[in-house]
């Protein structure tokens, strides 16, 4: 993969970055190289991995998560170096108490506006390219998002991002499917280095660690959340750990919530608008939201969607964004009401069922499948439909 300097700046961020230097040039400069930059811990081992078979490095890699090692000693010298990378500094484990007791009060909010809000925020950059070409969303965006919700609930479970925690399994678990990707697109003809930079490229993956927890934060307030200063503070130093995880290299890893809102403009500044892709992807994932909330009739989806999900995607993500992304009208009366709308249902919905908006609402929308524990495969080919089980 290309090493990137400023002056290689991807040709569809050129427009982007004087935008944003307007703002903040040292920020700016930032994001932009990081465009070209990856992962290169995680690179270099994904690229030993492949030269074992697809078992071996899994056994490998679960030996790791597990901290067997009598087999993880026989690893390549770099996935060992993944898994010896020392605690940040700024690590405080007592810290992520009150950001797990919030989550799991707010858990439908959250899970609502992550689907509605936070993801349709990321995927409005050139990250959804990689997502389109690789496939990994569209027969498997079900699955997909139930993953994700899987690792929101493990990393705010008690003691989830302790060592032997699932939350941090899974967030080192991505980190490597990540890295398994841009291998993989390196290999393939079909992405464009020069226009793009790097696949999931370390600037989108700070970008996209500022959407998950300040964005999040806003776009649950706006459907009937509250927090304290102490909550939003927690919330957001679990995100930030999980992103230490997931391979965001400090200097484009924000420290507070003030910091990763600075980070999603200077990053919104910098991407171009959203290409096809991303409007493919914004209503891949709208279309597969009503199947993670186990509505199966096609009716339910399609009055779920045109009643409520598009009406406030679009109050979340504001008209600007919504319209490049042709997410329908409704004018700000449809919209208002269905807002108004959701936080009634969520609000009675406490009340009546108050075990639906806990516990099982955070497992019934998450990926548990395997009894036998957590699973460590990645993708074997750049395209979803032909890789393995992953």
């Amino acid at each position: 993969m290309p090493e990137g300097t400023l002056n290689g700046v991807p040709s569809a961020y050129i427009e982007g970055h004087a935008r944003a230097a307007a703002i903040d040039k040292r920020l700016a400069d930032i994001y932009v190289r990081h465009t070209r930059i990856g992962d290169p811990l995680a690179d270099a081992a994904t690229r030993d991995l492949s030269s074992l078979s697809r078992g071996e490095a899994s056994r490998f890699i679960k030996a790791g998560m597990n901290q067997n090692e009598s087999i993880f000693c026989k690893a390549p010298q770099s996935l060992r170096d993944v898994f010896a990378e020392p605690e940040p500094p700024w690590l405080d484990h007592e810290v992520f108490r009150l950001g797990s007791r919030v989550f799991l009060t707010n858990v439908v909010n959250i899970f609502a506006a992550f689907v509605a809000g936070t993801l349709i925020d990321g995927f409005s950059t050139l990250i959804s390219e990689s997502f389109v070409q690789t496939g990994r969303i569209f027969e498997y965006g079900v699955r997909r998002l139930r993953q994700n919700n899987r690792h929101q609930v493990e990393i705010f479970w008690p003691g989830g991002m302790q060592r032997d925690g699932d939350g941090w399994k899974l967030s080192v678990r991505i980190r490597l499917v990540h890295a398994q990707v841009r291998y993989l697109l390196s290999q393939s003809p079909e992405w464009d280095f020069n226009s793009y930079g790097t696949p999931i490229s370390a600037a989108h993956m700070g970008y996209a660690s500022a959407c998950f927890s300040a964005r999040t934060l806003k776009h649950s307030e706006t459907l009937g959340a509250i927090y304290s200063r102490e909550e939003r503070e927690s919330f957001c130093a679990v995100w930030r750990y999980a992103g230490h995880l997931m391979g965001v290299p400090d200097d484009i890893l924000y420290t507070d919530e003030e910091d990763a809102l600075r980070w999603f403009s200077i990053g919104s500044a910098c991407e171009p608008a959203p290409r096809d892709s991303a409007v493919i992807m914004t209503h891949a994932l709208i279309r597969s939201a009503p199947l993670v909330a186990g509505i199966a009739d096609p009716a339910e989806r399609t009055k779920m969607i045109k009643r409520t999900i598009y009406p406030v995607s679009r109050m979340l993500v504001g008209e600007d964004l919504a319209d490049q992304l042709k997410i329908p009208g409704h004018g700000m009366l449809k919209m208002r009401l269905a807002l108004l709308k959701f936080r009634l249902n969520n609000t009675v919905g406490k009340l009546l069922r108050p075990s639906d908006h806990g516990l099982a609402a955070a497992f019934g929308a998450s990926m548990y499948e395997n009894a036998g524990g957590l699973r460590y495969d990645i993708p074997d080919h750049v395209h979803a439909d032909k890789s393995s089980h992953w």
